[in-house]
Formats: structure tokens, sequence, C-alpha cells
């Protein structure tokens, strides 16, 4: 039995471990962007889900990505980067292709493309705007994340789990409360036990005598009260049974 609770224990650690790190991988997914425009990382790396097949088949849209920060003049034709730019007259952060890169008065400038695309990105950007170079892609996990930034996802698979968890501690706290309690009433009997032993071993054999023949009564007396419960209960199924034959 106590090998089963410890396991039980593990495994309620675990899930609970799995609850946080994905909370926090959430987190970081759906506040990537803040309103100030910087992006928040962990140490330099970002999680972002993907809302387009726009690079596919490099990641496709529900994937998940991974970028980390970069020395923009190490860039090269060909990397992937995330970058800031205008989509439908809103602030994004997209991710594509450098198609080509170029150099004026000693400032870069860099124009991307989607590997599903035709034709090339219409804003050209600048080093300011690159906010990480891609590393690699989770498939589908865009879409757990996804479903964690709605408001029913991050009840069910988070706020949830933690509330049913809190409810166990307390249930674990009141139950050792509880054998606390008995083990402290346990040692207090065994604590008169022991004066009782220690009573009779000075000779105080009064007290022993009277505790003993007063419990012996009162056992005595529950003896013959049960004894008449029984008979009683006899007579009567005797009686019922009498009753049943007679109406035959």
């Amino acid at each position: 039995m106590q090998s089963v609770k410890k396991a039980a224990s593990i495994a309620l650690s675990v899930v609970m471990w799995i609850i946080i790190l994905v909370a926090a991988l959430y987190a970081f997914t759906t506040l990537a962007t803040r309103e100030d425009g910087s992006v928040s990382d962990i140490a330099g790396f970002t999680p972002l889900a993907v809302q387009s097949d726009s690079m596919a088949p490099t990641f496709n849209k529900g994937d998940l990505i991974v970028i980390k920060k970069c020395d923009t003049s190490k860039l090269e034709v060909g990397d992937i980067v995330t970058f800031h730019t205008i989509i439908d007259n809103e602030y994004a952060l997209n991710t594509h292709r450098i198609a080509a890169i170029d150099e004026v008065n000693g400032m870069r400038s860099f124009t991307t493309k989607g590997d599903n695309n035709d034709v090339a990105d219409t804003h050209i950007i600048s080093d300011g705007d690159i906010v990480g170079k891609y590393l690699f892609a989770l498939p589908q996990m865009g879409k757990v994340m996804d479903f964690l930034s709605s408001s029913m996802g991050f009840l069910i698979v988070i706020v949830l789990p933690m509330l049913l968890f809190f409810i166990y501690q307390v249930y674990h706290l009141i139950v050792v409360g509880m054998n606390l309690k008995r083990a402290m009433a346990e040692e207090d009997r065994l604590a008169a036990a022991a004066a009782i032993v220690d009573a009779e071993g000075k000779g105080d054999t009064t007290v022993t005598a009277d505790n003993a023949a007063e419990q012996l009564a009162q056992a005595e007396a529950k003896l013959e009260e049960a004894r008449r419960l029984k008979a009683e209960a006899e007579a009567a199924m005797n009686a019922t049974k009498q009753e049943d034959t007679d109406g035959e």
C-alpha cells in the first residue's frame, strides 16, 4: 500500500511539473509580443506559433518554431529570420527566408520571401527589425499553444489541474493533521499505561486491583446486555416465523 501511495505521489508531481512547464511555454508564446514592440525570450530563445503556410514545407501552420537572438551583421542570404513587419495594416511578427541583402552607406537592408510564396515580401526590413534567427520547428505544437491561449484551453489545461492539485494538498494536510492527532492520543494512552505499570512496580496494588475489578464488572454487564438483546432478537424472529406458518 505504501508503494502505491509513493508511486501515485511521484506521478502527481511529474504531472504538475509538466503543467508548470506548459504554462511557462504558454506565457512566452502567447505573450511574446509586448505593447512596446519588444519580444520576450528565455536566455535569448523565443518560441512562436506559426499562423500561416507561407514557409511550407520548411514549417507549416500549426507548428511551433524556436528562434534565437543573433548578430544581424552575420546573417546571410538563405537564413530564416523573424522580424517586425506590417500585415494587413497591423503590427505583426513574420518569419521568412532572406532572399537578398543590400548595403548602402554601411546600412544593410533585407529582402525576405516565404518558401511557399511566389513573390518577395513588400516591406524591406533593416537590422533593427530582426528579432532572431530560426533554429528549429516542433510539428503541430503551435496548435497546442493556440489552444492554451484561448480562455477554455487555459482553464482546462492549466487552471483546473492546479486547482485540483491545491485541493489535494489541502486534503493531504487535513489527513496528516488527523493522523497526528491520533498518534498523540495513542501516545497519551501509552503514557497512562506506563504510569499504571510503574505504579504496580512500586507496590501500589490497591489502585490496580480496584481498576481491574471495575473493568471486569463493566465487561460482564456489557456481556449480559448483549445476551439479553440476542435473546430478544431470536424470540422476535421465531414469532415472525410462527405467524408465517399459521398464515399458510
